[in-house]
């Protein structure tokens, strides 16, 4: 059987250097057990995490579902050469988990040659 939670992508990302937040995406269907999935948004035109998070909401609650954001950094994700480092925090919803990340991003890019986070940099 299908949950609203499959119509949510796991990674939707830019090319680039950029913001990514991780979000904890919530299914509570009355009188059935609550289910959760993390899903990982990065873009180029957000200034602030809280634009991104400003940004996918909407589409998230009109499924019918909840979120909350657990965390936010950088992604470097360089296209030609299959490459993505996750890295840093944000300064208005903390570090994320970025192992969650890095997990989410080989799911979506299992052809890429290096996936990686660190703790460092901001």
């Amino acid at each position: 059987m299908s949950s609203p939670l499959d119509k949510v992508d796991n990674v939707d990302i830019d090319t680039g250097t950029f913001k990514y937040i991780l979000i904890k995406v919530y299914y509570s269907p009355p009188g059935e057990t609550e289910t959760s999935k993390f899903i990982t948004r990065g873009y180029l035109s957000a200034g602030f995490h809280s634009d991104i998070y400003d940004k996918v909401v909407p589409a998230i609650e009109k499924l019918g579902l909840d979120c909350e954001c657990m965390g936010g950094g950088r992604i470097r994700h360089e296209l030609d050469n299959k490459t993505i480092e996750v890295y840093g925090y944000s300064q208005g919803y903390g570090r994320a988990d970025h192992s969650i990340t890095v997990d989410l991003l080989k799911v979506k890019y299992p052809d890429y040659d290096q996936i990686k986070f660190s703790n460092d940099g901001y």
